[in-house]
């Protein structure tokens, strides 16, 4: 039988795909294997949202493709974002790959290896991708054991001028709160600790089948689910929070006060020209509502900088929001001009010299904001989620990794924390005796884990 190595690159919700496709291989038969070594099929999960994304695409497509010339393996597979939206350029550009299959078009995947595999070429794109996967569908985590992505929702209806979502993922659609619970109740069932919510826009969730946001429901019902400890928010719209999702975080101890909030702007002529709703006044609001009803909530942002028409005025205003506001976490990204955007087409072009100053400025703000946040953490005692021993160290205690409730996997700072015979998984209470600008160190103070 045909050995598979998937390598999924982008963001989570491209990962929550790959896993799924290897949950369908698996079943139909096919061996997965952990490297491009020794594998006789390559599948590449492309990301297309910005340059720098589809660059590491193209790259490791061409990376697959030199192997197969080296004979190493016998056939390749582009997938996901940039094969979705550049099918027919992949396939000109670099001839060598076998097949494309698109967003929408998960469930084939076992027919596109198939003919991948017999040598013939094959193009499985959808116009309109309308696909979401559901709790029946075979899924095999490629995180650790103790961690999931739950995916709601599946497209996104904002229509910011910059992205080129709605076109790559198709409208927004949510899935059923049904499904969403069967699937984390079996995550739960097999060891899973912490699930992350995530969707191009989260707090959407439900309004387009059931008429009304509600999110704040489906927390209620996974809260309920025995195993389940941390229930985290990924890509939360601003103008779609609703008191009553803002009042369950707050009374839910397995809820993580933790909110990824992407704002992308502060200056209410930029946030115009991208087509995001709402103005720095409300947002201001809105994190002040946040932070008086969930004391202690970790907040991230992401921002973008050199947008068409950003001068020094609107980027100034920028610079004032983030020294107001102190987020926990911040990105920053410079902007892209993509190709069938309208921001790709404004006027006010930013020279990539300024971006790049722009982001590093704001980064290093960011930095220094952190360190501070991080410096008031020592003394204090937080729970801890272990996900790797590092080394052993002095007088028979042990070294550990982890995250706190306030860091998001990948994303987010560390805890290197001291202690014996933990195990990823475990959660354990936690002394901060160290800061560092985003990361902290700690030793565990009771060695009963969670």
């Amino acid at each position: 039988m045909c050995k598979i190595n998937i390598l999924s690159l982008g963001c989570a919700k491209n990962l929550v795909d790959s896993e799924v496709m290897t949950g369908m291989l698996r079943k139909a038969g096919y061996e997965i294997t952990e490297t491009q070594e020794g594998a006789d099929l390559l599948i590449i999960n492309t990301c297309g949202f910005i340059a720098d994304a589809k660059e590491e695409s193209v790259d490791a497509l061409l990376e697959a493709v030199k192997l197969k010339n080296q004979g190493s393996c016998r056939a390749v597979v582009a997938a996901g974002c940039l094969a979705q939206r550049y099918s027919g350029e992949i396939l000109q550009e670099i001839p060598e790959i076998d097949c494309i299959i698109g967003t929408g078009e998960v469930p084939s995947i076992v027919r596109v290896v198939k003919a991948a595999a017999d040598g013939q070429k094959m193009m499985c794109v959808s116009a309109a991708p309308s696909f979401i996967y559901n709790h029946n569908m075979p899924r095999e985590l490629l995180t650790p054991p103790y961690s999931a992505y739950i995916k709601v929702a599946e497209g996104c209806n904002n229509r910011c001028t910059y992205c080129v979502i709605p076109q790559i993922r198709g409208e927004y659609r949510s899935r059923k709160m049904e499904s969403i619970i069967a699937e984390a109740q079996r995550l739960a069932e097999t060891g899973v600790r912490e699930i992350n919510l995530i969707a191009q826009d989260t707090t959407r969730y439900g309004l387009d089948i059931y008429g009304e946001y509600k999110l704040n429901e489906l927390l209620q019902e996974l809260s309920e689910i025995n195993g389940l400890e941390w229930i985290r928010i990924l890509y939360a719209y601003p103008n779609h929070f609703t008191h009553s999702l803002i009042e369950a975080i707050a009374a839910n101890d397995k809820i993580c006060k933790y909110l990824d909030i992407p704002l992308q702007h502060a200056d209410d002529y930029i946030l115009s020209k991208m087509n995001r709703h709402g103005r720095t006044e409300d947002l201001l609001n809105l994190i002040k509502k946040i932070r008086q009803n969930i004391p202690g909530v970790a907040l991230r942002t992401s921002l973008i900088v050199g947008f068409p028409g950003e001068t020094d005025k609107e980027y100034q205003t920028l610079v004032d929001f983030v020294k107001k506001v102190h987020f926990d976490h911040m990105g920053v990204f410079v902007f892209s001009p993509e190709e069938g955007t309208p921001a790709a087409e404004m006027a006010g072009q930013v020279p990539d010299d300024i971006k790049e100053y722009r982001k590093d400025r704001l980064m290093n703000i960011q930095q220094e904001i952190s360190y501070a946040k991080n410096i008031a953490k020592i003394g204090q005692i937080i729970s801890v989620l272990i996900e790797g021993k590092v080394e052993t160290g002095p007088e028979l205690s042990e070294l550990y990794v982890g995250r706190t409730e306030y860091d998001a996997p990948e994303v987010d700072g560390t805890v290197s924390v001291m202690g014996v015979n933990l195990n990823p998984g475990d959660i354990v209470p936690v002394k901060i005796t160290h800061a560092y600008d985003y990361d902290l160190i700690g030793e565990v103070i009771n060695e009963s884990p969670q």
